[in-house]
């Protein structure tokens, strides 16, 4: 059986609080995004290996086995994903993880609790939605 197509571009979704995971993942398929979710960097980078269409990965700061600032370098040292846009969102980011993340490339950083409205501009600024023509 064919499974159509998502409209919209493929996330991915780390963090290792599942319910905020969950709720994000929630929010942006409502919105035609087609979401993939992992818990840790290792499971992220499986996740980034079954699903090479992924356009964009939103990963916490910090996490207990290893960190976003760890996952966006792996990204970086890979050839194919070395371009991948990244999102970052902390609770509690300093100054030191912000010049990381600055020389790492990122996106944005969002502080938690995400402010949707903002993170959603973002995402339509660089993904815009499919517009449908009517012709009459």
């Amino acid at each position: 059986m064919a499974v159509p197509s998502p409209t919209r571009q493929q996330l991915l979704l780390v963090d290792d609080e599942e319910d905020a995971i969950e709720e994000l993942a929630e929010l942006l398929e409502g919105e035609g995004f087609c979401c993939f979710t992992a818990t840790s960097v290792k499971l992220a980078l499986q996740q980034l290996t079954r699903h090479p269409d992924i356009a964009l990965v939103i990963t916490d700061l910090r996490m207990p086995e290893e960190s976003g600032v760890s996952l966006i370098k792996r990204l970086r040292e890979h050839t194919a994903r070395q371009h991948l846009p990244v999102i970052v969102t902390s609770g509690h980011a300093d100054m030191e993880d912000v010049s990381d993340l600055l020389r790492l490339q990122v996106l944005d950083l969002f502080r938690k609790p995400i402010y949707h409205v903002r993170l959603l501009e973002t995402l339509n600024n660089l993904f815009p939605e499919p517009r449908m023509y009517v012709v009459g």
